[in-house]
């Protein structure tokens, strides 16, 4: 995607964990505004590394950015915390929900509008707006979280960021542990949070099917390298896609272990 139309951009990034371990090597990406973009991959890929370099939030993993830049609507943001982040309105929902278990969902909600200054009437809206989104959540409000079932702490880890006024939002692995359904019904609210409140989505996730149906854009990270990018409707289309992440191709279902298979390995990390 051209630099014009640039909302987040990440530039030839380069991460470093205990100063030894090279984890992303020369990754590059753009996140338009109002768009949904996926970051697909294996596990270990560097999907998450590469989530946690915009948000600032390698350091507590003793990990860090040495080359290259994060940059949010034209200004470097690869320097600020984690907290200046999130007053500009970027905010990640981590892998894992993360929710305080011995909140209730409402209290754990109000946690996200901590940087905000504002009234009684403009915090209960604000809750009504996340309320509406995830009526389910309504229901729950008094639960305490670490009772909830995965979907609904999912939904609150969301509804939590919401609360923060967020312009973009960084989410990892939404669909870990849930059912299809219920991961279905996430991806409709991130969808409706797209078009209806203009907040732009950069998404890690494994389920690849899933991801570049609802996503506008897909990057395909492998060793921690940009192997693959494009619009998400040509990625679902594409063969080797297909083929390396979802045991299929244009003649069915293949073995791994299949001449082919390897020919298209090779081809897909040259």
């Amino acid at each position: 995607m051209a630099d014009a139309m640039s909302y987040l951009s990440i530039n030839n990034i380069e991460v470093i964990y205990d100063h030894v371990i090279l984890v992303l090597k020369g990754v590059s990406l753009q996140v338009p505004q109002g768009k949904i973009v996926a970051l697909l991959g294996a596990n270990g890929a560097g999907k998450s590394t590469t989530l946690k370099s915009i948000s600032n939030l390698l350091r507590a993993e003793r990990g860090d950015v040495t080359k290259g830049s994060v940059e949010f609507k034209g200004n470097r943001i690869d320097q600020l915390t984690p907290a200046d982040l999130v007053r500009r309105g970027v905010i990640q929902v981590m892998e894992g929900r993360h929710c305080f278990g011995h909140l209730s969902i409402e209290e754990n909600l109000l946690t996200g509008a901590y940087t905000r200054s504002q009234s009684r009437a403009e915090l209960k809206e604000s809750l009504e707006k996340v309320y509406a989104y995830f009526p389910r959540l309504k229901t729950r409000r008094t639960s305490q979280a670490g009772y909830t079932s995965g979907g609904e702490q999912q939904m609150c880890a969301i509804g939590r960021a919401l609360m923060a006024k967020p312009e973009m939002i960084l989410l990892d692995e939404p669909s870990m542990g849930l059912a299809p359904q219920i991961v279905e019904e996430i991806f409709e609210i991130v969808k409706d949070l797209n078009s209806k409140e203009n907040v732009s989505f950069l998404l890690a996730e494994q389920n690849t099917m899933v991801a570049l149906r609802y996503a506008d854009f897909g990057y395909i990270l492998e060793n921690g390298r940009v192997v693959m990018e494009g619009e998400a409707a040509d990625l679902r289309t594409n063969e080797d896609v297909k083929e390396f992440y979802l045991g299929l191709s244009s003649e069915g279902r293949k073995s791994f272990r299949e001449v082919k298979h390897y020919r298209r390995r090779k081809r897909w990390l040259s």
